[in-house]
């Protein structure tokens, strides 16, 4: 089977490349407003992107008229952010968080989320995360009216305790994380198949 990705509208694209890099990781971005609101939204095209300087993208969607989501418009406005990693217990609060909410409403006081401050950057990190990457911005990209690549510098990392042994640098996942296939997959069916069941407020 050969497929023309450019003959595919924007949606089924989206399913197929979710579908097929893998494992593929998750960022649950946290930032802060000018007016100290804390947003939280998942983010499905993200990695890092090398160590010298600590590289890290993420794609940004803007709405369809082209206008600035929270995570954007945050970043744009104080040039930091945190790339929380989540365990599958927090996956659906995470999922939860994609839901339409106006930029006063900080999703992390809407779903109970705990918040632990940061040690480099303004924005907080999620508390139960067992790994966060604090960031700022270094450029954007921007390729449609809709879709934006962030590149921004890893400048901290924070950790549950027990993570990273600091002797050799090893870092155990140990049951926290599980095999990032069926993890990326069953967001990937989440978001597909439940998100109109997302209540608009708790």
């Amino acid at each position: 089977m050969s497929i023309d990705l450019s003959a595919l509208p924007p949606a089924t694209r989206y399913k197929l490349l979710t579908a097929v890099v893998l494992p593929r990781p998750i960022a649950w971005v946290t930032t802060i407003s000018r007016a100290g609101v804390v947003n939280a939204a998942p983010f499905s095209f993200f990695n890092v992107f090398g160590q010298d300087p600590a590289l890290v993208v993420l794609g940004l969607e803007h709405h369809a008229d082209g206008g600035m989501k929270d995570t954007t418009r945050n970043i744009r406005e104080t040039g930091e952010f945190v790339i929380n990693l989540v365990s599958e217990a927090m996956l659906e609060p995470m999922v939860r968080s994609a839901a339409k909410v106006g930029p006063e409403v900080s999703e992390p006081e809407r779903l109970g989320l705990k918040l632990a401050p940061s040690a480099h950057v303004a924005p907080p990190r999620l508390a139960d995360a067992p790994a966060a990457l604090e960031c700022r911005r270094v450029v954007g990209l921007s390729f449609s009216a809709e879709r934006e690549i962030l590149v921004g510098e890893a400048v901290g990392l924070a950790c549950r305790d027990g993570l990273i042994d600091p002797d050799t640098w090893y870092v155990d996942w140990g049951g926290d994380y599980p095999v990032a296939r069926l993890f990326a997959d069953r967001y990937a069916r989440l978001v597909e198949v439940d998100r109109h069941k997302i209540p608009p407020a708790i």
